[in-house]
């Protein structure tokens, strides 16, 4: 995996167009001065012919990565117990509004998140680390969380408890929250969370992550509410699932993530 630091939609930007000025400046003027020299037999500069082998993948992956789909890795526990450390997700890019790589600028419309999506987002204030959590307030809801129940424009969000949960760090119960016709599982490790009341402003959005009592989310100051040009996609789908030292986790490839 890249540092956080790694700006990587730049850096596909930066080698995509390169390349891509190397094929072009052949093709149209250096290729007819080579060949008048050397003849049709002389070899490639070595900066030509790399850069035509590599312009249409990387020109293919920019096209994917920015508009369609993006993989994601889960880094940490905040999203137990549905996904897990190791796991890699399928982020769709357009489930939110197409935007352009680096400058994220939004150039068409497909969609807005709602209550219960579980979506990635760029970290306010530092936009190469991304986070995955769940969206709990769409703009101009009103929230409130007393004793790990939500309440969202006075209704109270359902929870039935649904089992046990234990691991190496994480030990609690798993509830079944339900968000409309929707639900998903949460898991929470104290009987008593620490209470708020927010109103969702325009343009942004709640996030909470599903290990309630183990998530760095909206309700810090830090994190806040996320604005929509913060948002990168959808998570869908796990694609793979291997932590480091650990086989596979074969089961897991292919769920949905709920």
């Amino acid at each position: 995996m890249f540092p956080e630091w790694v700006n990587l939609p730049l850096v596909f930007v930066v080698l995509t167009f390169g390349t891509g000025a190397v094929v072009a400046l052949d093709k149209w003027y250096l290729r007819e001065r080579r060949e008048a020299t050397l003849g049709t037999e002389g070899e490639l500069p070595i900066v030509v012919d790399v850069s035509r082998a590599f312009f249409p993948v990387l020109a293919v992956i920019l096209v994917l990565r920015s508009f369609i789909f993006e993989p994601y890795r889960i880094p940490s526990e905040s999203m137990l117990p549905n996904l897990l450390i190791g796991d890699f997700v399928v982020v769709s890019k357009y489930s939110y509004g197409l935007r352009l790589p680096v400058s994220n600028t939004l150039v068409w419309e497909t969609g807005a998140p709602e209550r219960g999506d579980v979506a990635v987002f760029r970290k306010p204030g530092e936009p190469n680390i991304n986070f995955i959590k769940r969206v709990i307030g769409v703009p101009g809801d009103r929230i409130s969380f007393e004793n790990q129940r939500l309440t969202v424009n006075g209704e109270t969000v359902g929870l039935e408890q649904f089992g046990e949960f234990e691991n190496e760090d994480n030990r609690g119960y798993v509830f079944t929250e339900t968000f409309g016709a929707e639900d998903h599982t949460i898991l929470l490790q104290s009987p008593i969370g620490r209470g708020f009341e927010y109103t969702v402003g325009d343009d942004c959005y709640f996030m909470m992550g599903d290990n309630r009592d183990r998530s760095r989310d909206s309700r810090f100051p830090e994190i806040g509410c996320i604005p929509s040009a913060n948002l990168v996609g959808r998570a869908t789908r796990i694609w793979m699932s291997w932590k480091l030292w650990d086989m596979p986790r074969w089961s897991r490839i292919g769920d949905k993530i709920q």
